[in-house]
């Protein structure tokens, strides 16, 4: 049998109750199904993942492994991968039927790009709630253009393809990175080669309880945020050594703001476990309009800085009122409430609004 091109890469850890949806989302793309394989990697899973894929027969490839963690899983994975293309979908998401299709239209038009990645729904419970307000479409080799530098998303795992020739510059994943193990990847990938951005949604992204980025408060929330603050802490420090090691000057302007993005998200989640004094909370807001003053206009960056001497003068509880402001001023509705979104998300946020 030729080798097939793409290789569907799911991984799986007590994730039973939605895997067959993301298996079947796979199978029923509108792609040949001789030019696909589909590899489920079972991270050690305790809960009844085995006996619901066990119907997909010869559908797919199923590897069972002890657990590890994601980047332990997607080295399985790579590692069995055949595929000159490998799509990665988290087996709590689902793909919409066309995504293969797109994918490998894409990396055919472009030949030298080493990933693809796409626009996303939110949903919970079959309900589509909105598009990633994260997605920003940035195309190209970025790290030669500061803003489209500055710009570029981390995109979560079912919504990357990679040429896997491109993969061996960055492989393994480290395996300290039980989770965020993609951002591992998106990270690096724009250092290694060119990428290409769809802008039409051609995944489900899955909203539940268990999700690392969604918080509703409480101590188990806490713990997530602990959590995540360990793996983005591990996840730095391997970004930063894979590119000293590869003849990167990390205090160049580009690449320091370019890593600031972690700095600033462990920041913010660290406000969350820890509230800030008024003087260190204005420190870390008046870093965001020097930061991205070249992907913002010059009344944005007004505004920060009008939200930083806030936090001066009001403290952390209650700069909320600078934002409650502008939003009568703008006669928009409400939305005082704190949102429980990650820091990466905050940070895009603050750079393109």
């Amino acid at each position: 049998m030729s080798a097939p091109l793409v290789t569907v890469l799911i991984d799986s850890y007590n994730y039973g109750r939605y895997i067959e949806e993301a298996i079947d989302s796979a199978i029923k793309q509108k792609f040949p199904h001789e030019l696909r394989e589909i590899l489920v990697v079972d991270d050690g899973s305790t809960d009844d993942t085995p006996e619901r894929v066990k119907k997909y027969g010869d559908s797919i490839r199923y590897f069972r492994k002890a657990n590890g963690g994601q980047a332990s899983a997607f080295n399985f994975g790579f590692a069995e991968a055949r595929g000159e293309i490998v799509a990665l979908l988290d087996a709590d998401d689902v793909w919409l039927p066309d995504k293969l299709r797109r994918v490998c239209e894409a990396f055919e038009k472009n030949p030298q790009v080493g990933m693809v990645y796409h626009q996303t729904h939110w949903w919970r419970a079959g309900e589509e709630i909105t598009g990633d307000p994260n997605f920003v479409e940035v195309s190209g080799r970025v790290p030669a253009n500061r803003i489209s530098l500055l710009r570029y998303p981390m995109s979560s795992t079912s919504c990357v393809a990679f040429r896997r020739d491109a993969l061996h510059s960055v492989l393994p994943v480290p395996e300290s990175l039980r989770s965020q193990a993609d951002a591992y990847l998106t990270a690096l990938i724009i250092f290694v080669a060119p990428v290409a951005a769809l802008p039409e949604p051609h995944a489900k992204y899955r909203l539940h309880g268990a999700n690392l980025f969604q918080t509703n408060g409480g101590e188990a929330s806490r713990s997530r945020i602990r959590h995540r603050m360990a793996m983005r802490a591990a996840l730095s420090s391997e970004i930063r050594g894979w590119l000293e090691r590869h003849g990167h000057d990390l205090s160049s302007p580009d690449l320091r703001d370019y890593l600031k993005q972690w700095t600033k998200a462990q920041e913010q989640d660290d406000f969350e476990l820890h509230k800030p004094n008024r003087w260190r909370y204005f420190q870390h807001l008046v870093e965001y309009p020097r930061i991205y003053r070249d992907i913002k206009s010059a009344r944005h960056r007004l505004y920060d800085y009008v939200r930083a001497f806030g936090a001066l003068l009001l403290g952390y509880d209650h700069v909320h009122l600078v934002d409650d402001l502008r939003r009568v001023y703008k006669g928009l509705p409400d939305k005082r409430a704190k949102e429980a979104k990650s820091s990466e998300e905050r940070k895009e946020s603050l750079a393109t609004n």
